[in-house]
């Protein structure tokens, strides 16, 4: 089915990735995400073709050189322009360049970008061609399994053969449909219900593409149990509550798991960098929140970095004194309760 010619995707397997989150996924993020796993390959925010041509390159386009190994999320439906903006992020150093086919918001839809384009597969394949002629990294495809009155797997199915046939062979499979009209876009993260079986048989039907699948996973233990079934994972906002999620993935790889203080500890210099360049304190700590999630001293943590204090802390030097004394009191935290835990 697929071209000989095809450019295949990074060969890091399995393939666990953080999808691309509106507001989240960002470049402060991003080098936070990183510091948990080498591997985990890390996707910008959806960055529209208009937004890139219009509204600067350098804004839309940087990111930090330790993000490696990083994919673009382009939105758009005109092929020139997204082969356009496919070659400026190559030239930028983009390992992968993605096609948003998923997103369901009102916004999106009224400029032809996201999940609205699973109705028109014949224009998804002339964007793809486009994309892939203009650069030679892989171009991949995030997609629903379905969307409104297009619900079928026979439906999905003849989607992903349009678009395999210009020798994409990388697909990211958001197991839920999206109702385009009357659910909000959180709705639609939540709704519709969850069919991975759809994805696990499309692996199935089509064993030479790369299949990932994405939508409600949390946890290693059902990553391991996805990866029996397709190629790789994409964990959402589950990543982002919980980065340290990303360090467990650490066994896939026979990787030693880092030390939360000692992700703190490199972030330091980079948020010196950051606020140095102009950033405010608050515009990085939101990232690192939920560095403690589902220990004992996640409260502690959360409240020292969000509280009054961290906001009156414009300096340099006193955000890191800041940063430290919270991270000491979070320790103190966890080792008491560890001793009474064991007294």
């Amino acid at each position: 089915m697929t071209d000989l010619n095809q450019k295949s995707s990074k060969s890091i397997t399995p393939r666990i990735s953080v999808a691309p989150m509106m507001d989240w996924t960002t470049k402060d993020y991003r080098f936070f995400a990183r510091l948990f796993n080498p591997n985990v390959i890390l996707y910008t925010e959806m960055v529209t073709t208009g937004a890139i041509i219009y509204g600067g390159a350098n804004r839309h386009l940087d990111f930090n050189q330790e993000e490696h190994p990083i994919v673009l999320q382009l939105g758009g439906s005109d092929p020139k322009d997204l082969a356009t903006c496919s070659k400026m992020a190559q030239d930028w150093g983009y390992d992968e360049i993605n096609l948003n086919v998923g997103c369901p918001s009102d916004r999106v839809q009224n400029n032809k970008i996201g999940a609205c384009l699973m109705a028109e597969p014949d224009l998804v394949a002339e964007c793809i061609a486009e994309m892939q002629n203009a650069v030679d990294i892989p171009v991949t495809v995030k997609h629903r399994i379905g969307i409104d009155d297009m619900q079928s797997y026979e439906e999905m199915l003849h989607f992903v053969d349009t678009i395999a046939k210009t020798g994409c062979n990388n697909f990211i499979v958001h197991a839920r449909i999206a109702l385009l009209q009357g659910l909000s876009p959180k709705e639609n993260r939540e709704v519709p219900p969850l069919r991975y079986q759809d994805v696990y048989r499309l692996k199935q039907d089509r064993p030479d593409l790369i299949i990932e699948i994405n939508g409600g996973i949390k946890t290693l233990a059902e990553t391991q149990k996805h990866l029996e079934h397709v190629d790789g994972v994409m964990i959402g906002r589950e990543a982002y509550h919980n980065p340290y999620l990303l360090a467990e993935y650490s066994e896939f790889w026979d990787l030693d798991m880092p030390n939360r203080f000692d992700i703190i500890e490199q972030m330091l210099p980079y948020i010196s960098k950051r606020m140095q360049e102009g950033a405010p304190l608050s515009i990085i700590t939101r990232h690192i929140l939920g560095l403690f999630q589902n220990l004992p001293g996640a409260r502690k943590w959360r409240q020292a970095l969000s509280g009054g204090n961290a906001k009156t802390f414009a300096d340099v030097e006193n955000a890191i004194k800041n940063i430290k004394e919270a991270m000491q009191r979070t320790e103190d935290y966890l080792l008491e309760k560890n001793r009474e835990e064991h007294s």
